[in-house]
């Protein structure tokens, strides 16, 4: 499960996939990801075929924040963010590398590819490793769901894709009694239709405005990788404003 952690850290460092080294902080890096994976998860967040431009004159690794329609570091090199990069690439468990990708910042702060800058390179990883423990263990796409989880409850390695305070979210072709809506028959741009599915959300819609809001805005996201972003930049933004997102 290494290789998928580490799969696209030339993305992290500012190259191309024609520029990617074989190696950082003596680690083997940028090594393809099994069982197509990667362009499973490259397809939940990113049109098929010919990338087109689709923020001009934005041409850069840098995630454009949907939230506030701004690029979401004033750094203007990734040199900045080298020693996170290391740190990511020189883990060497796999259950704590996806721990950390789940924390992580630095992962945050670039896109999957400047044609798309909205998309997060953190969540395609996340994604793409869900995916892969999924096939893994024998399940196809179409046999998947995004489960809500409890967020007091510990993560579950590689599977859970997103935690950000009291959202949890999970991939899985088990959901064991929890709310869950099925990803559908093949990879798409479909998280909006999955995220509208499900029987019960993790926020208190009904309770708190500041949800409402939110919901209302995943409703017409369909990239998965941005509408996972946005969630967890929402709930950074409004974690000192009060009210119980459940």
């Amino acid at each position: 499960m290494l290789a998928v952690y580490r799969h696209d850290v030339h993305k992290l460092r500012g190259r191309s996939h024609e520029g990617a080294v074989e190696e950082v902080a003596g680690q083997r890096v940028n090594e393809p990801v099994p069982r197509g994976a990667d362009a499973d998860a490259a397809m939940l967040s990113r049109p098929r075929g010919d990338p087109e431009q689709t923020l001009p004159a934005h041409d850069s690794p840098f995630r454009v924040s949907l939230l506030t329609g701004e690029t979401v570091t004033k750094e203007t090199s990734v040199d900045a963010f080298r020693n996170a990069v290391r740190e990511l690439v020189a883990i060497e468990e796999p259950e704590s590398a996806h721990a950390a990708w789940l924390e992580s910042d630095a992962a945050a702060v670039f896109n999957e590819a400047t044609y798309y800058p909205y998309t997060s390179l953190k969540y395609h990883v996340l994604l793409a490793a869900a995916l892969l423990s999924n096939y893994r263990a024998g399940a196809a796409f179409d046999e998947l769901s995004l489960v809500v989880d409890d967020p007091d409850d510990a993560v579950t390695p590689h599977r859970t894709v997103l935690e950000a305070g009291p959202v949890s979210l999970r991939m899985t072709a088990d959901p064991d009694g929890r709310p869950a809506a099925a990803l559908g028959s093949a990879p798409a741009r479909s998280f909006a239709d999955v995220w509208s599915r499900l029987p019960e959300l993790p926020l208190n819609v009904d309770g708190e405005r500041q949800w409402r809001v939110l919901d209302a805005q995943l409703r017409r996201v369909r990239s998965w990788s941005v509408a996972m972003q946005l969630i967890e930049d929402y709930v950074d933004a409004t974690s000192g404003a009060g009210g119980d997102a459940r």
